[in-house]
């Protein structure tokens, strides 16, 4: 639904050199005060947004942000996913690699740049509330919607995440305003009001209203799932169509799908199969939701990749690709109308109806060819299992499965053994105990942030 402008691509790079070359040639011919004159394109005047036509152009950028905190370049989605029992490390850079066996540093650069995208499509989205109010007062209400929902996912986004304790700063009249340790419980609360403040501003339906109603429904259930809330979780996805998509869309120009660069090209990121006694099978599973196939096979030919072996480690360490994103351009959906009937089953679990749970999961079944039906699972703790399976294959790599996996030691009562990956680790040692990411090293400089220490490390 968004085209995203990425900067500068790899034909547009030439471009900038050669221009670079014939500054250096004509540098002679200038004035200094002319070299002096220059126009900082990282600056905005507030004269470049006091119209609807400059708020317009603030609130695609808002959207480009959100893209690129989800899956234009390495975001939690994968780095989630590599905490969890998505994704392996296939790299030789220590970050990935110990962030893989769930013992993260505070240094760690890629959890660092992932965590600024996400507090910059935060802060977007709140200085374009405000500017729509100003500037654009009779834009359509779901524009504003839409930014509260940028705001709450990326609120949520952390506190499916990251430990207790994490601050939130803004941007205040052009100044920065720190913001001191909040808690899991707190921060899913803000989330929940910044979402109820979105639903509150849809009054009309059809096109672009109904698409930000329904992911701010999807959004309020999930947040509410957080809680531990199922039934007002499954109260507010009502009405939410299976078919619904609120969809990333990626470009060869703009914003490449960052599953497929990382995993199909780059060969960093590989499907996981089975990791560490506890995790699930996507590699090998023959799940039509989540289709894979391993490196160097026919398959994996006629999809472009030729390699065998993942980046380093390859002697050890087995190449699976996933295919759901089989293009650079590949859209990714981050939420859909599945996600809703997932929240309704848990509740109906929740409410003792297990036969009503085993109906909607089959419902959802029916809309991928090749999936049977499935069996009642037989027990509590076995149903539970199975509704979660479920969930990791709808769901795979779109920044679920972390939050999960700590929903079902906080809310089920599971030992983290029993469902995060453990044991000895494939490049030597343990797995750590990790069950989410630190607090970054650089939120040290926060004052309000007391040393960047985590409340606690508790799922």
């Amino acid at each position: 639904m968004h085209q995203i402008m990425k900067g500068i691509t790899n034909g547009s790079r030439a471009w900038v050199a050669a221009t670079a070359a014939l500054a250096v040639l004509t540098l002679a011919a200038c004035s200094v005060e002319k070299i002096l004159d220059v126009t900082d394109p990282d600056i905005i005047n507030p004269s470049d947004v006091s119209s609807p036509a400059g708020v317009e152009a603030v609130r695609l950028g808002t959207i480009a942000r959100l893209n690129q905190a989800t899956t234009g370049t390495e975001s939690f989605l994968l780095l989630g996913g590599l905490l969890a029992d998505e994704w392996r490390s296939g790299d030789s850079y220590l970050d990935r690699d110990e962030t893989d066996q769930r013992n993260v540093s505070a240094r760690n650069s890629f959890m660092l740049t992932a965590t600024r995208n996400i507090y910059r499509a935060r802060s977007s989205a709140m200085q374009t509330i405000d500017l729509i109010k100003e500037y654009s007062p009779a834009a359509p209400s779901w524009q504003i919607a839409e930014m509260f929902f940028v705001e709450a996912y990326m609120e949520n986004m952390v506190a499916e995440n990251f430990c207790s304790g994490m601050p939130f700063s803004a941007i205040v009249d052009g100044e920065a305003v720190f913001g001191g340790p909040m808690t899991t419980d707190e921060t899913y609360a803000m989330a929940l009001a910044h979402a109820d403040s979105g639903l509150a501003l849809i009054g009309t339906t059809g096109g672009d209203f109904d698409r930000v109603k329904y992911a701010l429904q999807v959004l309020r259930g999930r947040i509410l799932l957080n809680q531990n809330l199922p039934d007002e979780a499954a109260a507010a996805v009502a009405g939410v169509p299976t078919n619904f998509i609120y969809q990333m869309q990626q470009s060869l120009t703009t914003m490449t799908n960052t599953m497929w660069d990382f995993n199909n090209v780059a060969r960093r990121y590989t499907v996981s199969a089975g990791e560490g006694g506890t995790g699930i099978d996507f590699a090998t599973a023959n799940d039509p939701r989540v289709p894979v196939c391993a490196g160097g096979s026919a398959e994996c030919r006629a999809a472009g990749v030729t390699d065998a072996t993942v980046f380093e480690n390859g002697s050890v360490m087995p190449l699976y690709v996933q295919l759901l994103w089989p293009t650079a351009d590949a859209p990714v959906n981050i939420l859909t109308g599945v996600e809703a009937r997932m929240i309704e089953a848990e509740a109906a679990l929740h409410d003792n109806h297990p036969d009503v749970a085993l109906g909607i999961l089959n419902e959802a079944r029916t809309t991928v060819p090749g999936l049977d039906p499935l069996d009642d699972a037989g027990s509590d703790a076995a149903r539970v299992d199975q509704l979660f399976q479920e969930r990791a294959f709808w769901f795979f790599s779109t920044g679920h499965r972390l939050g999960d996996l700590r929903r079902l030691v906080r809310q089920y009562g599971r030992t983290p053994d029993a469902v995060f990956p453990n044991g000895s680790f494939l490049d030597g040692g343990n797995y750590g105990s990790d069950m989410n990411f630190p607090i970054p090293e650089a939120e040290k400089n926060n004052p309000n942030d007391v040393a960047g220490a985590c409340i606690d490390r508790n799922a």
